[in-house]
């Protein structure tokens, strides 16, 4: 891979080059060849308006040297460009790796983007036991163990989860609490879970299980009914009914997480069905999951388009973000046809390390899967344009009810949340034209321990400045969408003016702020809301602007809330054990199997500690020096 930056003009710097536009690209054709490779496009400012990739450089490249035949996006593009860059690659494969990871990278204005990139949850039955548990996985596979999926959504999964702890009555406490239990937890008492804690299944029989489950995530759910409904009959027939009733329960279960399923294909076994649906300038994008026959949820994505982009643009730019960091399936069902389907497919048998399949299917039932995703993009965009409208209407009322010189893209609204000023935690939710932007939250755990007890100004006053100041830092000519138009803060005008001294103090003069709190009643739909200079006002109580802005409140008191609870019950569930020096997770299982508590080892003298597995001497010294030197 080499570095080909060509400027047109010795003479001419970057930031005022003579040529610009066709000019400027045509003046670069001249000394390029037909190698593999990337180019990137800017304009006066240095920002990246473009990045593409081609087989054939010098061919690519001369396309926007025309000075006809463009859309009305890619003329406006090279109206603005006064720069290119260029780098050279090996293989036109390596091309598309590398445009995908600066299109990351610069998010430029003129190309697609993906913007809701998230992860999706798995299914995981861990193999680091000999009784092995089933739980829902996110993130990096470092956990031995199968895993199945992806899911669409945690919900699917817990669904999925629910039915499978009931049908094959598998456990899904963690190690450390198998180890602790001298008696069956509720899960076993309620019949989704087998006991395998206090011994009330063997680890043979156990095992049977486990594998049962793995065969029925891998799709081979008519064989396990047969052989179950074959151990039914024949545990009715020895008059064991018990044992006939728990089996029919455990074929009930099988048949419900079927037909939750909704979509279970026979011909397709693992693929993702993928279609667009373009229209007004935006495009939605559906993925359905299908895996081991069964459809295991869907998603929608909204990526950055515009009003002449084609749908083959727009998958193709899905595909290789989507894929950036989640292995492909064997394989893809696409509703349209992309421009470089073989390097594509290239890319992402890379990825995998296996042959992965791009098809466009016409008929059958892998064109069904198909027409179902499309149509289902096409009724998810049909709701946000229409929510798209609505908001639209609704942050205009905003602007014109606080005087701002335009409807906000960016609405930031804070809250605090402890109990007398214990697990403090303040919460940032955020709004804009798409509505909540719940990818954008933050939470933030005060740190400061100086603070009083229920200072809710001095929480405010960190949490501000922490955002801020990095914003500041990362951003300081605000070039990004990361500064807010509106900041909402709950409370009165005491909060407002406080707030404003800290953004004085920041330097951050220019962002508008209002503060929302309750009338002399203290009555929902009687808000005042304070901004600096001027007289508190109301809205009228009908106003949607003024349910609007309750919505937002709230979802922030909900937001800061729930941190707060999260903060608390991790505390609380917090074993003192973890916090020893070498403690690892092995002594922690045999300390806590031998006296069946944290408390009770806290309480253990040195020589009872000795009598641990794993625990010496000098170690046993550690765990009672811990216990017995906090004062």
């Amino acid at each position: 891979m080499s570095n080909a930056d060509l400027p047109p003009n010795d003479a001419a710097s970057p930031q005022e080059p003579r040529l610009k536009g066709h000019a400027l690209i045509a003046d670069y054709v001249t000394r390029l060849d037909g190698s593999p490779g990337v180019y990137r496009m800017l304009n006066a400012a240095q920002e990246v308006l473009y990045v593409g990739k081609a087989r054939n450089l010098k061919a690519r490249v001369s396309n926007y040297a025309r000075t006809t035949g463009h859309s009305a996006r890619i003329a406006r593009m090279i109206s603005e460009t006064t720069y290119m860059m260029f780098l050279t690659t090996r293989t036109e494969t390596e091309a598309l790796l590398l445009e995908q990871n600066l299109i990351k990278q610069l998010k430029p204005r003129y190309n697609v983007l993906l913007r809701d990139d998230k992860s999706f949850p798995y299914i995981l039955i861990a193999q680091d036991h000999p009784f092995p548990m089933i739980r829902k996985h996110r993130g990096a596979r470092s956990v031995k163990g199968a895993y199945f999926g992806p899911f669409a959504s945690a919900a699917a999964v817990n669904r999925t989860l629910s039915h499978l702890e009931r049908a094959f009555l598998l456990r899904n406490c963690s190690d450390s609490m198998f180890a602790s239990r001298t008696r069956p937890c509720l899960q076993f008492q309620i019949k989704r879970c087998s006991g395998p804690c206090v011994g009330k299944i063997s680890e043979e029989d156990y095992g049977r299980t486990v594998a049962d489950a793995q065969r029925f995530l891998e799709g081979k759910t008519s064989s396990i009914q047969k052989e179950l409904a074959a151990e039914m009959m024949a545990a009715s027939e020895a008059l064991e009914f018990e044992r006939a009733a728990a089996l029919r329960d455990r074929i009930g279960a099988l048949t419900t997480v079927q037909q939750s399923q909704g979509i279970n294909p026979r011909g397709v076994a693992e693929a993702d069905v993928i279609a667009v649906h373009m229209e007004g300038g935006q495009a939605c994008v559906q993925v359905f999951f299908i895996r081991a026959h069964q459809s295991w949820g869907n998603h929608d994505f909204y990526p950055r388009a515009g009003v002449d982009v084609e749908e083959a643009e727009v998958l193709e730019a899905f595909l290789a973000q989507f894929y950036d960091a989640k292995e492909p399936p064997k394989t893809i069902l696409l509703s349209h046809a992309i421009e470089d389907d073989d390097l594509m497919i290239d890319l992402l048998s890379t990825r995998a390390g296996r042959k992965v399949e791009m098809i466009v299917p016409k008929r059958g039932e892998k064109a069904e899967l198909v027409e179902n995703a499309l149509r289902n993009a096409r009724e998810s965009l049909g709701r946000k344009m229409s929510e798209s409208a609505a908001q639209a209407k609704l942050l205009a009322g905003v602007a014109k009810a606080f005087d701002l010189p335009s409807p906000p893209k960016r609405i930031e609204i804070y809250d605090n949340s402890h109990i007398q000023g214990a697990h403090a935690v303040g919460g940032m939710v955020v709004a804009g034209p798409d509505g909540l932007m719940k990818s954008a939250y933050r939470k933030f755990n005060i740190k400061n321990s100086e603070l009083t007890p229920g200072d809710d100004f001095g929480m405010m006053k960190e949490v501000l400045t922490r955002r801020f100041e990095r914003l500041l830092r990362e951003d300081p000519e605000r070039k990004s969408d990361a500064w807010p138009d509106l900041l909402l803060i709950d409370g009165g005008a005491g909060q407002v003016s406080a707030v404003h001294e800290i953004m004085l103090e920041l330097g951050v003069e220019d962002v508008p702020m209002v503060g929302v709190a309750k009338g002399i009643d203290r009555d929902l739909g009687k808000e005042e809301f304070h901004r600096i200079g001027k007289r508190p006002m109301a809205l009228p109580r009908q106003d949607p602007v003024l349910y609007y802005i309750q919505r937002l409140r709230d979802e922030a008191h909900r937001w800061a809330i729930g941190a707060h609870r999260a903060k608390r019950a991790k505390a609380t569930l917090a074993n003192p054990l973890d916090e020893i020096p070498g403690i690892g997770a092995t002594r922690k299982r045999a300390l806590l199997a031998h006296f069946g508590s944290a408390k009770a080892v806290s309480r253990a003298g040195q020589n009872d500690l000795m009598e641990v597995p794993g625990i010496s001497a000098a170690m046993a010294e550690t765990i009672w020096n811990f216990f017995n030197d906090r004062g």
